[in-house]
């Protein structure tokens, strides 16, 4: 039995810090205990206890891959050649291995994986798309090309 780990009880302060932190984890202590109502040692506590339940998992600031050189968005669903512990440890090794993947799913439905590549422009993508392909058997491998970013958020608090 797979061991899936609880949401943690969070009161209104909690989930008001965590709003704080998601639009902008740069504010201080005092910032955010002013912004939620506590002074600054026990809202120290409360994001201290955030972090160490697994709720907060960082602190990062977000870019712009369009300013860092990578305009291209891309969504490719991967179904598997077969279904073996070789194979996925094999997939997920190579994945793990390729900075153009900004994000990796096991899926249930038709596709079996979905990926989420960002290159600089058509080529780049074409070359990771080879070398994908030929680092690990496939059935099928369909690329969806990002038109538009609509949305962008943390989740909902």
């Amino acid at each position: 039995m797979i061991d899936t780990p609880r949401a943690a009880p969070l009161d209104a302060i909690d989930r008001a810090i965590l709003r704080l932190l998601a639009r902008d984890a740069t504010p201080s202590i005092t910032a955010i205990a002013e912004a939620v109502g506590l002074s600054a040692t026990p809202c120290w506590k409360r994001i201290k206890r955030l972090e160490e339940s697994g709720v907060i998992l960082g602190r990062v600031a977000q870019l712009s891959p369009e300013r860092l050189g990578y305009p291209v968005s891309v969504f490719v669903s991967v179904e598997a050649a077969d279904h073996s512990v070789d194979w996925l440890q094999r997939f997920a090794e190579v994945v793990a291995t390729m900075p153009e993947v900004v994000g990796a799913w096991r899926m249930s439905g038709d596709v079996d994986y979905l990926l989420h590549v960002m290159t600089p422009d058509i080529p780049a993508y074409d070359a990771f798309y080879r070398r994908l392909i030929t680092a690990v058997p496939m059935r099928n491998v369909s690329s969806r090309f990002a038109m538009e970013r609509m949305k962008s958020a943390p989740p909902p608090i």
